[in-house]
């Protein structure tokens, strides 16, 4: 016996409602149309609602704000241009500037050249011309001020150190840098220096120092070499200003020292002349055959003022030689006794006091004049061509001799 065949309809759940039933004899058709037509509304409910939800979620339109972007790019465009023009008026100033400087240094190099030429030295001057800019002091053709200083001059036998001035008021004659022709100086104001140092170099020879001794005087000390001997020198001059350019030296106190023997100052007035040192003069006190040989000589007792008694007493009698040679007086005359004439007179009495006749020959030639020309450092400024140049205060300090300098109306270069 046969089974009936069931037919089981599955149904798919949806979550819209149900769809309606397609009532029996109806087409089948018609039932999978009802069952496609309902998912299709559910998508299309649900994809508008998301739509609206999302434009909600938007927010509202507004038109553009164009200048805020405008501000910002302009800005950023124009800051090129500022940098561009800042680096042309930097250029442009170090040009002005340097061909500023090349104008200066050119000049000072030709104002150089013309004093070296105009004051006949052996070595250019360092000219330094003040003020900026200088372009335009030479449009006006007028200089401030220019510092001149010039080395090594020389001025008769001995050479300056250095003279250094500041002109003011310069007037240009010329129309540019390379044309200037030259200057009229106002004014003019410095300082000259012969030092201790060139001194000792030109007239000491390595052999006698300049040392200062005072505010007008100068010290020389050293050694002298005479007759195969080195005699110790020492001298003081005295300067003072000679004229409007020059100044002059005086030598005094000159002595040659022959050891701790004797001491001899050129000349023939009070004091000079050849001398025993108060050690010598001591020692030969002490020595009885010395002291006898020297009063024995009568132009030695006739310079001493001793009488002839006392004289005849001393050399007969050691007491009566203690007592007059041991006074202090007869010490001190003995002292200032000028043995010159009686060495000359005597050449054995010379040699009992250890004194070599060629050596006192020697220092009895050599004169004062010749001796004090040896440390003369007198000196001229040279002579400008036009205006007025003049020393002033002279002095003198630890480095060597200081003049103040001062002119007005020099001419330079024409």
């Amino acid at each position: 016996m046969r089974t009936p065949h069931t037919t089981t309809h599955h149904h798919v759940q949806s979550d819209g409602p149900p769809p309606e039933r397609v009532p029996p004899g109806g087409s089948p058709y018609d039932e999978l149309a009802a069952l496609a037509d309902d998912p299709l509304d559910d998508f299309l409910t649900e994809d508008s609602a998301a739509t609206r939800r999302e434009e909600d979620d938007e927010e509202p339109w507004a038109p553009p704000n164009h200048r805020r972007g405008s501000r910002r790019r302009n800005r950023a465009t124009g800051l090129p241009t500022v940098a561009r023009v800042l680096t042309w008026v930097l250029t442009l100033v170090c040009l002005v500037t340097l061909a500023d400087r090349w104008a200066l240094l050119y000049a000072e190099h030709k104002a150089s050249e013309r004093l070296k030429d105009t004051l006949h030295l052996a070595a250019a001057p360092e000219v330094r011309i003040d003020g900026f800019p200088f372009l335009t002091q030479l449009a006006s053709q007028r200089l401030d001020s220019v510092r001149v200083t010039v080395p090594d001059i020389p001025a008769h036998r001995v050479t300056l150190t250095q003279v250094a001035a500041t002109a003011d008021d310069i007037r240009i004659d010329g129309d540019g840098p390379t044309t200037v022709r030259g200057a009229l100086v106002r004014q003019l104001h410095g300082q000259v220096l012969l030092s201790f140092a060139d001194m000792n170099r030109e007239l000491g020879a390595s052999q006698v120092d300049f040392t200062a001794l005072g505010p007008d005087r100068v010290r020389a000390h050293g050694t002298l070499h005479i007759a195969g001997r080195d005699l110790s020198l020492r001298a003081d001059a005295r300067i003072r200003r000679d004229g409007e350019r020059g100044i002059a030296t005086s030598v005094g106190g000159l002595r040659l020292d022959i050891d701790d023997l004797a001491t001899y100052r050129p000349g023939t007035g009070p004091g000079e002349g050849l001398h025993l040192t108060p050690a010598a003069a001591r020692r030969l006190t002490r020595q009885a055959e010395k002291i006898k040989a020297f009063l024995a000589l009568p132009e030695i007792v006739h310079r001493l003022g001793v009488p002839d008694s006392v004289v005849q007493a001393a050399l007969h009698d050691e007491d009566r030689l203690h007592q007059l040679t041991g006074a202090p007086r007869f010490l001190h005359e003995l002292t200032g006794v000028n043995l010159v004439d009686a060495a000359l007179a005597h050449p054995e009495f010379l040699k009992r006091l250890g004194l070599d006749l060629s050596l006192l020959t020697a220092l009895t030639k050599l004169t004062r004049p010749q001796i004090a020309d040896r440390f003369s450092f007198a000196f001229q400024l040279p002579k400008p061509p036009d205006g007025a140049l003049s020393l002033q205060r002279v002095r003198v300090d630890k480095d060597g001799i200081r003049a103040d300098v001062s002119g007005a109306g020099l001419l330079v270069g024409h």
